[in-house]
C-alpha cells in the first residue's frame, strides 16, 4: 500500500539542496512515487535529470502561466520534442493565472494552447493551473475538446463546485493539495466529497502549501500522507482505499508512468 505526491517542485531549491534526503522521508512516509513539475521549459533538463537519477520520481515539461512573459516562445512541437524520454509523462504546468492584474493573459492563453496541441499529440496529459481564471479556462477546455481528446487534470484544486462539476463532465482528473486542511477551506472540503474517488488525485506542491499539521514550514512529498489521512476521514474511507484509488487513478492517467513501472 503506497500514495503517490502527482506534483512537487523537486528542482526549488528548498528541495533540491536535501534532495536524497526528501526523497527518502517519502518513501518512510509511504510516498511510492512522485512527479516533479516543470514550470519553465527553459529549465526542463535540470527537471528531467532529477528523474532520470530516481527511480521513484517521473517529471513534465512546461511553462507556468506566470513564468510565460519571461520565457521564449515555445510551440507545441518544442515541447512535444522534449517528452520522448521515459520518465517524462505529463505537459505542463499550463494554464491561466490572472491574479496579478499585469497578467499577460494573451500570452498565458497561446501558450496554454500549445500546450494543449502538444497534449492531443503525445496523449500526455495537461496538467492545468488556473487561478482567477476558470471561466477562461473552462472556455479553451471546452473549444479544444470538441474537436480532439486528450488527458488533463486541474492541479491543486481551489475553484467552485459548478468549476469541478464541468471539469469532470469534460472528463478532467482533479488533485488536491494539502489547502484542504486548512481551516478556512470548508467550501474546498463540501467539494472534495462530492469528488468520484475514480477522478481524484493527491499532491503536496511542495515546497508550498504544507498541510496540517505541518502548516508553515517548508512542504515536501512525505507530506503527502497528511492530505491523505484528511481526505480519507473526510469522505468516510479508510486510508487504504484512499491511497489505493488515488494511485489507480494516477497509473490511470500518466499511462507512460504505468508502463514505465510494469516494464522496470
Amino acid at each position: 500500500m503506497y500514495i503517490i505526491d502527482s506534483h512537487c517542485h523537486l528542482d526549488f531549491p528548498e528541495l533540491f539542496t536535501e534532495l536524497e534526503q526528501k526523497v527518502q522521508n517519502a518513501h518512510q512516509a509511504d510516498v511510492k512515487y512522485m512527479q516533479t513539475i516543470c514550470t519553465k521549459i527553459s529549465e526542463f533538463s535540470t527537471i528531467e535529470n532529477i528523474a532520470n537519477q530516481q527511480e521513484s520520481i517521473f517529471c513534465s515539461v512546461g511553462t507556468h502561466p506566470n513564468n510565460v512573459a519571461n520565457e521564449k516562445k515555445y510551440i507545441a512541437e518544442d515541447i512535444i520534442a522534449l517528452t520522448k524520454g521515459p520518465k517524462v509523462i505529463g505537459i505542463g504546468e499550463t494554464g491561466l493565472d490572472y491574479y496579478y492584474e499585469d497578467s499577460p493573459r494573451l500570452a498565458q492563453k497561446e501558450s496554454f494552447i500549445e500546450h494543449i496541441k502538444a497534449a492531443i499529440n503525445t496523449q500526455l496529459p495537461v496538467i492545468i493551473h488556473t487561478r482567477n481564471a476558470d471561466a477562461d479556462t473552462l472556455d479553451i477546455l471546452k473549444e479544444t475538446l470538441k474537436e480532439n481528446s486528450y488527458p488533463a487534470l486541474i492541479h491543486c484544486f481551489t475553484a467552485s463546485e459548478e468549476f469541478a462539476k464541468s471539469v469532470l463532465d469534460l472528463g478532467l482528473y482533479i488533485s488536491i493539495s494539502g489547502i484542504v486542511t486548512f481551516k478556512n477551506s470548508n467550501d474546498l472540503r463540501g467539494i472534495v466529497k462530492k469528488i468520484p474517488l475514480d477522478r481524484l488525485l493527491i499532491e503536496t506542491d511542495a515546497p508550498y502549501l504544507a498541510p496540517v499539521p505541518r502548516r508553515g514550514k517548508t512542504n515536501e512529498p512525505a507530506y503527502t500522507k497528511y492530505t491523505a489521512e484528511f481526505i480519507a476521514d473526510l469522505c468516510g474511507i479508510s486510508y487504504e482505499d484512499l491511497a489505493q484509488h488515488t494511485s489507480q487513478n494516477f497509473f490511470t492517467l500518466f499511462n507512460k508512468a504505468h508502463k514505465y513501472v510494469k516494464s522496470s
